[in-house]
């Protein structure tokens, strides 16, 4: 047998052996995520109810937008949707935006050779250990308008004159929130962009500071070119929880208009108006919507790395 046959046979030896390995992860993903997807697509286009859940018919695309008597009904002609459609994308930019900050300097400093360091990266990950349900509710005394050591300390420091009802009141709403889940998900992207740090070669570092380069601008000139792949897996894990994001919200402001996201529309529609059709269909839109956003973020990170090799 020639040398290209042996590594053809090789090759495809390989090829079925790791088919072999993913073939049980794929199938429980299948059961876990591509049935129940595929089930709330089924169930969006129908009138199902959870008062009679025996009792259904199709309805085709009737909860996303139909026409009776020159009015249009459905889910796309809902403004409470489409302001959930307005949270959920501020929250997602706002909170991705943050953490990427925060974490990027955080990874930073904890890369750096300093007594205790050891200590301050065991610290660091204490808010991302927490249970998002359990922070999220802690937070909300925290920021409580009568009980609230939030509004204490800042009265004892003169900052403000009266307690702020920080969750209640819906110009603060959504910025509260959007404070407590960077607070609670910043340590995860400074994890992962230490671990690109600690990567790095040390020669370039080495050969900059031979020639006197300023440390701002080895920051950006190697080091955020050199960490960037796993910068951008960071982004688009935390883009993904952002987008969906529901256990934080409905915790501290439950179904409060001001920090309705999709999320917890969908809840809302499920489960309080009991309308699995309906509900359905406003899970499928922000599936879709997810799907659209984690696309074009691709895209556009694919075309700038592109740029960057020529």
């Amino acid at each position: 047998m020639s040398q290209a046959a042996r590594s053809s046979a090789l090759a495809r030896q390989r090829f079925r052996t790791a088919w072999l390995f993913l073939a049980p992860m794929l199938a429980a993903l299948a059961c876990v995520a591509v049935w129940p997807l595929l089930r709330t697509f089924y169930f969006s286009l129908t009138d199902a109810s959870l008062s009679d859940l025996g009792d259904y018919g199709l309805v085709g695309f009737e909860n996303f937008l139909v026409e009776d008597g020159g009015y249009w009904y459905g889910l796309l002609t809902d403004p409470l949707w489409w302001t959930s459609v307005r949270n959920t994308l501020v929250f997602a930019g706002a909170s991705v935006a943050i953490e990427t900050v925060l974490g990027v300097v955080m990874a930073l400093v904890m890369n750096a050779a300093f007594v205790g360091r050891t200590a301050l990266r065991a610290a660091v990950l204490v808010p991302w250990a927490i249970p998002t349900v359990v922070s999220a509710q802690m937070w909300a005394w925290m920021m409580h308008d009568q009980f609230g050591v939030l509004n204490a300390g800042l009265m004892g420091l003169g900052l403000i004159g009266e307690p702020i009802a920080w969750t209640a009141d819906p110009d603060l709403a959504l910025f509260s929130v959007i404070l407590v889940d960077s607070w609670k998900t910043t340590p995860f992207v400074a994890l992962l962009v230490l671990a690109a740090l600690q990567m790095l070669p040390r020669d370039c570092y080495e050969a900059a500071k031979v020639d006197g380069v300023h440390p701002v601008r080895v920051f950006f000139e190697v080091t955020l070119p050199l960490i960037k792949p796993a910068l951008v897996v960071a982004v688009i894990f935390r883009l993904l929880d952002a987008l969906r994001v529901f256990d934080v919200v409905y915790v501290m402001t439950g179904n409060a208009e001001a920090t309705m996201t999709m999320s917890v529309y969908a809840r809302q529609q499920l489960v309080d108006f009991q309308d699995v059709g309906y509900g359905s269909a406003a899970a499928t839109l922000l599936f879709l919507v997810i799907g659209v956003m984690t696309a074009l973020y691709l895209v556009a990170v694919r075309a700038e790395m592109t740029r960057d090799m020529r």
